[in-house]
């Protein structure tokens, strides 16, 4: 669909699959946004194989930026993505005429769709109803990720809750499924007769329940692990019907995928692993944010050179 002539990048549907990569935001060692950074970055998620960002999300540090530099970041992805791989931006927020503007800015600006977390004052399955209903008519047409991340946000989402936001909403096209534990939850969806209709499941949680996610029906990963090729690996592996091979490699990166998963600590961990990498210049957080210690740092080293030894071995 073409925006205003600027493009003519396909909105998100219910057919979307692969790997969307959760983008982290580049940051000077003084908090300064680092806009050459998004572009190495972007070069690099792509060069790994993603078929798609998001960018925004919760481990973006999307509450750490002003309106404005929410703007710029967006901006600077979608112009280095250049129509390529469909950009999801999360446009969570405590009101709707921000989550609107917002919404509104980055679709002009050749987004695919948005996704939108639950606040967590939500408490009955009728409040979380009621406000999905309420944010579609907010943002009108936009296509949107339905982010279902109790962990974070608090807010529970039974399986019959999700499917009556997706029966009322038809710009519901997609579910970021990041509960835990979760898989009974995928069975569920994927049941005939429990969707009115198909909607693409994409999963979070670093991508360390993958090889199971995928075969209870999901579509692909939309998370940020720091070694996305992990997860292309057993996404195309289980499209080519080889989850062996796919499984001896995820394997291999499943030692520091399970480190990165530490709360609190998961995105410090996954910025150093980046920088570590040279994607980025600088390992740092917004404050507030964690900083590792000279102990998780060599940690994390330990685990990146065993990675890389077994990688070696499996080729």
């Amino acid at each position: 669909m073409t925006r205003n002539g600027k493009d003519n990048m396909t909105r998100l549907s219910e057919a979307a699959r692969g790997v969307y990569v959760i983008a982290i935001t580049p940051f000077t060692d003084n908090g300064a946004l680092d806009l050459e950074g998004c572009d190495r970055m972007v070069d690099f998620y792509l060069e790994a194989g993603a078929t798609g960002l998001t960018v925004l999300g919760m481990m973006g540090e999307a509450p750490k930026l002003t309106s404005e530099e929410s703007g710029i970041v967006v901006n600077r992805i979608l112009k280095r993505v250049a129509g390529r791989v469909p950009v999801v931006v999360g446009v969570s927020s405590p009101g709707f005429a921000q989550m609107r503007a917002l919404t509104l800015q980055v679709m002009e600006d050749g987004a695919a769709g948005v996704m939108i977390a639950p606040p967590g004052s939500l408490r009955t399955d009728d409040q979380i109803v009621a406000y999905y209903g309420q944010a579609a008519e907010a943002i009108g047409d936009v296509p949107f990720v339905l982010q279902d991340f109790p962990l974070a946000t608090g807010v529970q989402m039974s399986v019959p809750v999700i499917s009556r936001i997706v029966a009322d909403n038809p710009t519901c096209v997609c579910l970021k499924h990041e509960d835990w534990p979760g898989l009974a939850k995928i069975t569920a969806l994927r049941k005939a007769g429990t969707l009115d209709r198909r909607i693409s499941i994409l999963c979070g949680n670093g991508g360390v329940f993958l090889p199971e996610e995928m075969d209870r029906g999901a579509d692909g990963a939309m998370t940020g692990f720091a070694y996305p090729e992990m997860m292309v690996h057993v996404v195309d592996g289980h499209a080519r019907g080889d989850m062996e091979r796919a499984r001896d490699l995820f394997d291999a990166y499943l030692p520091l995928a399970r480190f990165e998963q530490q709360p609190g600590l998961g995105l410090a961990i996954r910025k150093y692993t980046l920088y570590k990498r040279g994607i980025i210049d600088a390992p740092a957080l917004r404050k507030p944010g964690a900083a590792l210690d000279p102990l998780t740092r060599a940690e994390v080293d330990m685990l990146i050179a065993r990675l890389e030894k077994r990688l070696k071995e499996l080729n």
